[in-house]
C-alpha cells in the first residue's frame, strides 16, 4: 500500500512508499479506502514538532473515502458506505461528553500514541490517530462518519477539519452577532472558513489580515469586506472602529505574537477567539490590570467548539443552500506523488487548500 511517511520530526519532506500496511483491524474498528484528503496546516505543524506527534508517522487527518470492512460490534456502518474521517471522535462516556462538550473528549488523542501502520522496518503512527496520506487506514468506528451521496469526497474532506474549525469558531464559540465588526488574522483554509462563518452570522464588517496578497484577494471573494496586510491592521482599526477596536478578532495563526496583536485589536468588552494551534512553549501574556480593566473575553476554540457531528451536518446544509462556498477553497489538486509540492505551496501561502486525490 502507498503512503507518505515522515521518518523523523523536523524533516520538511515526506517519502512516498509502497511497503506500508494498515494494521489494527478488529472489533470496533473499520478499514477505510481514502479517496481524497486535504492538506491542513496542522499536518505541517506536526511535521515540524510544533504539535506533538510520535514519529515515524503518516500525516493527514482531513480525509474522506469508503468503508472497506467493518469489525465485530460495529453498527451503523457497512462496506461501501461513503464517510468522512473524524480525527476527534467522541467516546460518549467521559465527563466532557456527558456535559455536551464532545469536542473536548480525549479519546481521540489517546489513539495518536498507538501505531496504526507498519513497514518492514517497524511501526508507523498515523497523525492524530488517523493518517490520511495513504490509500487505506484502520480507525475506530467513531472516526468514520457517513456522508450523503451528493457530497463529493473532496468537500467532505474539508468538512472533516478546516471548515468545521473555522465555521465553528464564528458560530459556536464566538457567536458573532449580526451587524458587528470582525477581524480575522490568518487567511488560510481555516481563516477563510472563519470569514464565511462570520458572514453567515451577519457581521457587517469583516477585515481579513494576511501577509500574502493572493490570500487577501481570496478573502474578499469569500466574504471579507476588506483585506489588509498585517502592517495595515492598525490603520484599519482606526478607520473602521474609530480606534476602539473590533467586536470580534479571530487569531488563526497559532502564535503568541499574533494573539497579542489580536488582543490589542479587540475593543474593550469584545471577544478575542483563538483558533490557531500553537506550540506548548509559546506563551501568550496579558497583565492582570488589562485583563480586569478591559474585560475582553478570551475564547479558545477547539475544533470549532461544538458537537462535531452537528457541525458537519450544518456545514453540509449551508453548502447545499449556497450560503458557504467550499469548492473554491480547493485551489490545488495533486496525486500522492505530488505531496511535497503541496507542502511547499502551503508554506509559501500559495494554496488555500490542496486536495490530494488517491
Amino acid at each position: 500500500m502507498r503512503a507518505a511517511v515522515l521518518h523523523e520530526t523536523g524533516q520538511e519532506k515526506l517519502e512516498v512508499l509502497d511497503d506500508v500496511e494498515a494494521v489494527g483491524f478488529g472489533p470496533g474498528k473499520v478499514r477505510l479506502r481514502i479517496r481524497a484528503t486535504g492538506l491542513c496546516h496542522s499536518d505541517v505543524s506536526a511535521m515540524s514538532g510544533v504539535l506533538p506527534q510520535p514519529a515515524p508517522f503518516i500525516p493527514g487527518h482531513e480525509g474522506a473515502g469508503e468503508v472497506v470492512d467493518v469489525g465485530d460490534g460495529v453498527t451503523g456502518l457497512s462496506a461501501g458506505d461513503r464517510v468522512l474521517v473524524c480525527w476527534l471522535p467522541a467516546c460518549g462516556e467521559c465527563p466532557s461528553c456527558k456535559r455536551g462538550q464532545t469536542h473536548l473528549c480525549l479519546a481521540g488523542f489517546m489513539n495518536a500514541g498507538t501505531p496504526n501502520f507498519k513497514r518492514p522496518g517497524g511501526d508507523v503512527f498515523g497523525f492524530a490517530g488517523t493518517g490520511t496520506f495513504t490509500e487505506e487506514v484502520v480507525v475506530g468506528a467513531g472516526c468514520a462518519v457517513p456522508i450523503p451521496d451528493d457530497v463529493p469526497f473532496e468537500i467532505a474532506a474539508l468538512i472533516g477539519c478546516g471548515v468545521t474549525t473555522g465555521l465553528g469558531a464564528a458560530i459556536n464559540t464566538a457567536q458573532v452577532e449580526a451587524g458587528s465588526s470582525v477581524a480575522v488574522i490568518g487567511c488560510g483554509g481555516v481563516g477563510i472558513s472563519t470569514i464565511q462563518g462570520a458572514r453567515v452570522r451577519g457581521a457587517a464588517r469583516i477585515v481579513a489580515v494576511d501577509p500574502v496578497a493572493s490570500r487577501r484577494e481570496a478573502a474578499l471573494r469569500f466574504g471579507a469586506t476588506e483585506a489588509v496586510a498585517p502592517g495595515e491592521l492598525a490603520d484599519a482599526k482606526q478607520r473602521i472602529t474609530g480606534g476602539e477596536g473590533f467586536d470580534y478578532v479571530f487569531e488563526v495563526v497559532g502564535k503568541s505574537a499574533t494573539a497579542r496583536t489580536a488582543y490589542e485589536t479587540t475593543r474593550r468588552g469584545g471577544t478575542l477567539c483563538v483558533v490557531g494551534a500553537g506550540a506548548m512553549d509559546d506563551t501568550f501574556q496579558v497583565n492582570m490590570f488589562e485583563l480586569f480593566f478591559d474585560e475582553k473575553r478570551i475564547l479558545p476554540s477547539m475544533y470549532g467548539g461544538g458537537d462535531v457531528l452537528r457541525s458537519y451536518e450544518r456545514a453540509i446544509a449551508l453548502w447545499r443552500a449556497g450560503r458557504i462556498d467550499l469548492e473554491s477553497m480547493i485551489t490545488h489538486r495533486v496525486r500522492l506523488d505530488g505531496i511535497n509540492d503541496a507542502l511547499d505551496q502551503m508554506r509559501t501561502g500559495e494554496a488555500l487548500r490542496t486536495c490530494i486525490e488517491l
